[in-house]
């Protein structure tokens, strides 16, 4: 969308603590779900995290009012910047990020009384910091969606008004991805 970018912020929290042996296939797929994001289409930029190696974190890292420190401070939350719902939609619920995200039962907590992600458009030379990213999050999950604050079932455009999703296109764009995943650096 001309002018704007769709921001999106991730939240969720493990069963277990981070450092328990159930929680190492996230760990272990996480550089590689990274690595495809990065090379998405439509992918723009995401944050990193204080002390760790990577991109500069978007502000100091906090979490909603949702958590519970299960005695680790930690929880898995990623702030990111795409092109549109679809090329988002694509990476998400696409390839690699699709199959750590089918496994997550496995050592995630299902809490129905919040919302696992929440999206919003940013002006494109706007980059969303934590606790905006966490706010947008609280508002989805006090108020349900909004121009503000969005899921891709129930989208808007920048303009405030609904939109909803291509599926061809964002199933096109995830082919696309994957190809490019499959391809040799130097190709890419």
């Amino acid at each position: 969308m001309s002018g704007h970018r769709l921001a999106l912020y991730t939240f969720g929290q493990f069963r277990m603590r981070a450092d328990h042996p159930d929680v190492e296939p996230f760990h272990e797929a996480e550089p590689g779900v990274w690595a495809a994001m990065e090379r998405a289409e439509g992918f723009i930029a995401h944050s990193g995290y204080e002390d760790e190696p990577g991109p500069d974190s978007w502000g100091e890292q906090v979490f909603p009012k949702y958590w519970q420190d299960n005695g680790d401070g930690w929880a898995p939350s990623t702030i990111s910047l795409w092109q549109d719902l679809e090329t988002a939609l694509a990476a998400v619920y696409r390839g690699i990020h699709a199959d750590i995200l089918r496994q997550g039962e496995r050592f995630m907590r299902d809490d129905p009384d919040y919302p696992g992600y929440v999206l919003w458009w940013v002006a494109e030379d706007h980059r969303p910091d934590w606790t905006e990213a966490v706010g947008r999050l609280e508002r989805l999950g006090d108020e349900g969606p909004s121009p503000d604050a969005f899921t891709f079932k129930a989208a808007f455009d920048p303009a405030g008004q609904p939109l909803s999703a291509d599926g061809a296109a964002a199933r096109r764009i995830a082919e696309r991805n994957r190809l490019r995943a499959d391809a040799p650096k130097a190709v890419q």
